[in-house]
Formats: C-alpha cells, sequence, structure tokens
C-alpha cells in the first residue's frame, strides 16, 4: 500500500469534497498508520488528519478496511479498499499545526525494507509486527515517526524523512526497559 492510493482515495471520495466545500482553507497537518504484517492487512488503519486555521479544529479521515472492494491501485495491482469516516479530534492547545507537504510519497513495503535493512546493520535478527507511523512536518521536512514492534517483546523507535528516504534516528528498545521506566 502506498500513500499516494491512499490520498487519492480520499481525495476522491464524498465525504472528503463535503469537507472540503465546507473548509476550504483546510490542510493536511498530520497522518497515522497501523501497518499490521501479521494479520495481512487486517489490522491496518490510514488516518489522514486535516486542520481548519479558521476554527483551530481538526478532523481525520479514517479510512477502513471494513466491507472492502477490489480495485485497480494506480500501478494497475488490485487493492482493497473500504470506508471512509470523517472523525473529530480534541485539541488540548491550540497550537497551529504544521502543514503537511507530501511531496514525496512512500509506500510502506519500501519503507519496511528500510527499516530491515537498518535492522540487519544494528545486528537486530528479531521479526518486525507492527509498524505505527505518525506522518509530521518537522522544521519544514515531512517525517514518518515511527514505532515498530519487532518479535521477543522489542520495539524500535526509527525517524524516517520521506524526502531522503533515509532514518535520522534509530532506537531498539524492550518491552522490559519501558518496564522500568514506569516502575521509577
Amino acid at each position: 500500500m502506498n500513500s499516494q492510493f491512499l490520498l487519492e482515495k480520499l481525495i476522491n471520495s464524498s465525504e472528503y469534497k463535503e469537507f472540503m466545500k465546507e473548509n476550504p482553507k483546510a490542510y493536511l497537518c498530520s497522518g497515522f498508520f497501523i501497518i499490521d504484517l501479521e494479520n495481512k492487512e487486517a489490522g491496518n488503519q490510514y488516518h489522514f488528519d486535516f486542520y481548519i486555521p479558521e476554527s483551530g479544529k481538526t478532523f481525520s479521515f479514517e479510512l477502513e478496511n471494513k466491507n472492502p472492494q477490489q480495485v485497480l491501485n494506480s500501478s494497475g495491482n488490485p487493492t482493497e479498499v473500504g470506508e471512509i469516516k470523517l472523525i473529530p479530534l480534541e485539541r488540548y492547545d491550540e497550537k497551529i499545526l504544521e502543514k503537511v507537504f507530501l511531496h514525496s510519497y512512500f509506500d510502506f513495503n519500501e519503507i519496511e525494507k528500510i527499516i530491515s535493512t537498518e535492522m540487519e546493520l544494528k545486528k537486530i535478527k528479531n521479526k518486525i509486527q507492527k509498524m505505527i507511523f505518525s506522518l509530521q512536518n518537522i522544521k519544514g521536512e515531512d517525517f514518518l515517526l515511527g514505532t515498530i514492534f519487532v518479535s521477543g517483546f522489542g520495539m524500535i523507535k526509527a525517524n524516517i524523512n520521506l524526502k531522503e528516504k533515509r532514518i535520522t534516528e534509530f532506537e531498539k528498545k524492550s518491552f522490559f526497559d519501558m518496564m522500568k521506566i514506569i516502575r521509577k
């Protein structure tokens, strides 16, 4: 699955068109993605969040895999698509959210390979089970901030610069490391 296909699906939906008609100055401010490699797309979730500058409100478009239909994606391969839901998000501050430009599309399979390559370089032999990403704009560049769950109760924190398609931060932790932090 790739971001271009997901965005095309969103932009062509009646939910998005109605939202943009009512909020023409709204812009993409973040994304949230769960890629479940063990449940083969059944556990995948895709969210695109939009900020409305006039009201300071944020809404999330949730692209679901419920009641999927099979269509051809931009590469001509069959892909399942489902419903789109618009969900208001609660904000706890009045900070103006940065615009995500998404000049560089990304493919989750390619991101998985980038992470796997870094794991090999760091001699991490665990298997990737689930990847959770937050799409953010940091200092004018789009990043995927990732939490990757691996076998053996392991976890990897990785930040990926989307323009350069490279990892800028990478740290492995274990579930037990997290337990020590909580106890303190």
